[in-house]
């Protein structure tokens, strides 16, 4: 017992490799597509998802950023968010399927301010019968793709 209480009170005291400032964005014409079809909340949902993957990839790979900025650009979802079901009532919510995806960029920036190269990633699902089976399967599975990849170009 008092080792694991040991183990537990050092893993608190190391230094946090990971702790990235991780802001995340939309890019002007996804931002209209959030308001105007998908809704607002679908958004935070992806941010945060992709700030998750980030973090998780971060920790993963031991990787010393300050700040990461990524905007994403574009998400298809894989079937038909809440917002999209209330404006279109004839659009069969389990039923419907399309090729969902999401298209990201970002930069990394060292503690001195030094910026990294511009990294893009863009993942759409191309075989229908491989559609997401929930709202943003596709996106988040381009999510954890872009965070892993992304990673690697700053480690």
């Amino acid at each position: 017992m008092k080792h694991l209480l040991a183990a537990a009170l050092l893993a608190g005291l190391a230094p946090a490799a990971m702790a990235a400032e991780i802001n995340v964005s939309y890019a002007p014409e996804f931002s209209e597509t959030l308001t105007e079809d998908y809704g607002v909340k679908e958004g935070d949902y992806l941010s945060r998802r992709v700030r998750e993957d980030l973090e998780r990839e971060l920790a993963k790979a031991g990787a010393d950023v300050a700040r990461i900025d990524v905007t994403i650009v574009d998400a298809k979802p894989s079937r038909p968010t809440f917002k999209q079901g209330l404006d279109k009532p004839g659009l069969d919510m389990f039923r419907s399927v399309s090729l969902g995806g999401m298209k990201l960029q970002a930069v990394a920036y060292d503690a001195a301010g030094a910026a990294s190269e511009p990294f893009e990633y863009k993942w759409y699902e191309n075989d229908i019968h491989q559609a997401g089976l929930t709202t943003w399967q596709d996106a988040r599975r381009a999510s954890s793709r872009f965070a892993a990849r992304f990673v690697k170009t700053v480690n």
